[in-house]
């Protein structure tokens, strides 16, 4: 399977350690096959064209670069060619002219045919020719040498030196490719040729070992390795079906990057060399005497959460198939536009993750960040449009801001998301502009894991009509029913959710399980609008609106029977405001409920080009109503302020009759609270609507009654529901 993040045709930077090596690599492998060449006979020549074991030796040479065989936790750089094979057996058989030549074809037609650069197949047909050369050398000392007029074929007593001619073969090839590795990746030899060794010893041996028995076969007849080929086919078939699963199950299937799991994997990693680099400095420090505390250079690793801005226009406009070409093209964009041995994945939509393993700062990181923002923001022509990417990146370094994974995908989409709120692109985790305590983070892998377990509910809280008592509508309000801890209200785990990427999991999760109870309700003849809260992070989540028009084309339902509830301080924040989400909500005709006014200083003008249907006169006035005549001015303006905008005014929080009445008598439409229900569960719900389903009265409904003061219980439905 092709890796996105290989950059290995990328040519190196003129004067790198890398471009020298390179230069003195493919130098003495053109003056060995030069030399080489010059040394081929007529007879040689010959019989390269005329010889049959020649020519079916050349032919499995080709197959075997066109098709290594890779096995899971492998890749195309690392897979086992078995070109070695026939080669080694070439090189036995007819001398190094011939095998030579042989591998070099195979090795232009291979690069040919893949798309590999010049610089990257010279390189590769010096490495096996200087590789060849060598193992001939030690079968030189040992009295060993094959032409085609008078093939070597092995004997019992022959296997010392041919085992001698395979480890100088193995050797000097896996020394080329892991200096080209280790300067590439730039890291250690010694790391870049510990990374895989044990699995190349065991292929080579293997490999190896079987050109022996192929000579033998050879000098028998050409036929024969045909039979030895079948073993080949068979490994290859198997282990092409193993790889593939195991690179559908760790990368995404529209971009080929890898996924998350992936990335846990990768991150772990290279969490794991920083902490050894890091205790290796230490030690160092200890045996030379010294105290102080050096700057750990080298010792960070980064995690970037990239999020695209304005992606949905491109669906919208489009249509699905030019976004994902265009998701395709950023995959492409970021993998070559980040430093060698860096990761690019796909976590899902529209939001990228990138590794850094080894990073020397937070400027450096950020001036990664912004090579990749600058990659992106290269006019993109699709479709015959030409339009602009911008993305938004948030950053973590390990060990300054998390110590493992989880926690540190969490901070880099805080920073991500300070980012895309300030406008300012990059953003690195401040402590100062994250909100979550340590006790909430330690919540925050039980939300996770409460997702993917069902273990969220949600509640429904009726609103009824202070003019004729009729059912207005249901705001569901999320739960939590924890294992340990029992049933958790919103302000107990949706702050902390609010700043990650988990909210937009939940978001989703409650939209989807609110339409389809609403849909539920719908088919019994209960048409009630049930209305949900969307935080700010939702209004610039370009998805959502696409759920809600999935969802309530799924199940039937019209735009109207759902309502999203948003606070008056969101309004003001003038980049939710002026969201596509928020423009693409009201081409839905998903109309909005301004939660908690009065807390905030809403723009008129605004609330006039919104598709804003009522406006939720905030507890804190309303529970005061009755007791101080301050409030009661307040909450009267509000009303006559809500009617003279045409809107419909409910207000929160009603806990007795008396200040249903005084609502009333002002003129407020609708009121909320536990005079008139308690949050229910769907079941409960739904009964008590079939039971309400003529009720007119303004007293305490079926499951409402009056607030327990003493204990000081209240429902929260307004800042922190969903």
């Amino acid at each position: 399977m092709k890796d996105p993040n290989n950059t290995r045709n990328t040519m190196p930077r003129r004067g790198s350690p890398l471009w020298i090596f390179f230069v003195v690599v493919i130098s003495l492998g053109v003056g060995a096959f030069v030399a080489t060449l010059t040394r081929l006979t007529a007879t040689e020549l010959d019989a390269l064209v005329h010889m049959p074991v020649i020519l079916i030796l050349g032919a499995f040479i080709v197959f075997g670069e066109l098709r290594p065989i890779i096995t899971p936790g492998s890749t195309e750089n690392n897979g086992a060619t078995t070109s070695t094979t026939f080669s080694f057996a070439a090189l036995l058989y007819a001398g190094l002219p011939i095998a030579a030549v042989l591998q070099a074809v195979a090795v232009i037609t291979c690069g040919v045919f893949r798309g590999r650069t010049p610089h990257r197949i010279a390189f590769n047909v010096a490495q096996y020719t200087l590789s060849l050369a060598a193992a001939q050398l030690a079968l030189l000392a040992c009295g060993i040498h094959g032409v085609p007029s008078d093939p070597w074929v092995p004997e019992g007593r022959d296997l010392p030196a041919i085992a001698l001619a395979g480890a100088v073969y193995f050797i000097c090839n896996d020394a080329l490719v892991g200096a080209a590795v280790a300067l590439h990746e730039r890291v250690s030899l010694i790391k870049a040729l510990r990374w895989d060794l044990g699995y190349q010893v065991l292929v080579h041996l293997a490999l190896l070992g079987l050109a022996p028995l192929m000579v033998v076969a050879m000098d028998r007849s050409a036929w024969f390795l045909q039979l030895i080929v079948l073993p080949f086919i068979a490994v290859y078939l198997n282990a092409s079906v193993s790889v593939r699963r195991e690179h559908q199950a760790l990368h995404d299937g529209l971009t080929g990057l890898p996924n998350r799991k992936m990335l846990i994997v990768r991150t772990e990693e290279a969490l794991a060399e920083v902490r050894g680099a890091t205790a290796r400095r230490l030690g160092g420090m200890v045996g030379a005497g010294r105290r102080q505390q050096a700057d750990p250079v080298g010792g960070r690793a980064g995690l970037f959460l990239l999020d695209l801005d304005r992606f949905k226009e491109v669906n919208d406009t489009l249509g699905h198939p030019t976004g994902d070409r265009l998701l395709q093209l950023v995959a492409h964009r970021l993998t070559h536009s980040v430093r060698p041995g860096d990761l690019v994945a796909r976590l899902g939509g529209d939001e990228f993750a990138v590794l850094l393993p080894t990073v020397r700062d937070a400027a450096a990181a950020r001036e990664v960040a912004a090579r990749l923002r600058a990659a992106l923001s290269e006019p993109v022509r699709l479709d015959g449009l030409s339009f602009d990417l911008e993305a938004s990146v948030g950053i973590a370094l390990f060990p300054d801001h998390a110590p493992d994974f989880e926690l540190l995908l969490q901070r880099a989409d805080v920073a991500m998301y300070n980012a895309k709120e300030n406008r300012t692109g990059v953003e690195v985790y401040s402590p100062d502009k994250d909100r979550n305590s340590p006790a909430r983070l330690g919540m925050l892998g039980d939300l996770r894991g409460a997702i993917d377990r069902g273990e969220l509910e949600l509640y429904y809280q009726p609103k009824i009509s202070l003019h004729d008592g009729q059912l207005v509508g249901m705001e569901a309000l999320i739960r939590w029913r924890h294992p340990e801890q029992g049933l958790l209200e919103p302000d107990d785990f949706l702050p902390i959710a609010e700043q990650t990427y988990l909210m937009r999991a939940i978001t989703h999760y409650v939209v989807n399980a609110a339409l389809a109870q609403a849909a539920s309700w719908w088919k019994e003849d209960l048409a009630v609008q049930v209305s949900v809260n969307a935080s700010g992070r939702d209004l610039l989540d370009t998805g959502l609106a696409e759920a809600i028009e999935d969802g309530l084309l799924e199940h039937g339902l019209p735009a109207a029977a759902l309502q999203l509830e948003i606070t008056e301080r969101i309004l003001m924040n003038e980049t939710a405001y002026a969201s596509e989400t928020v423009g693409s909500l009201a081409e839905l005709g998903i109309p909005l409920s301004l939660d908690d006014f009065g807390t905030g200083y809403s723009s008129l003008v605004r609330l006039k080009r919104l598709p804003v249907e009522e406006l939720k006169i905030d507890s804190s006035f309303v529970q005061r109503l009755t007791a101080t005549a301050e409030d009661a001015v307040i909450v009267r303006s509000i009303v006559d302020l809500v009617r003279t905008l045409g809107l419909r005014s409910v207000a929160e929080g009603v806990e007795d009759a008396q200040t249903a009445r005084l609502l009333r008598e002002m003129g407020c439409d609708a009121a909320q609270g536990w005079h008139f229900g308690r949050p229910m569960d769907a079941a409960t719900a739904t009964d008590w609507l079939r039971s309400v389903n003529g009720f007119h009265g303004l007293g305490p409904s079926p499951g409402g009654s009056e607030p327990n003061r003493e204990s000081g219980e209240r429902d929260i439905a307004s800042r922190s529901s969903l």
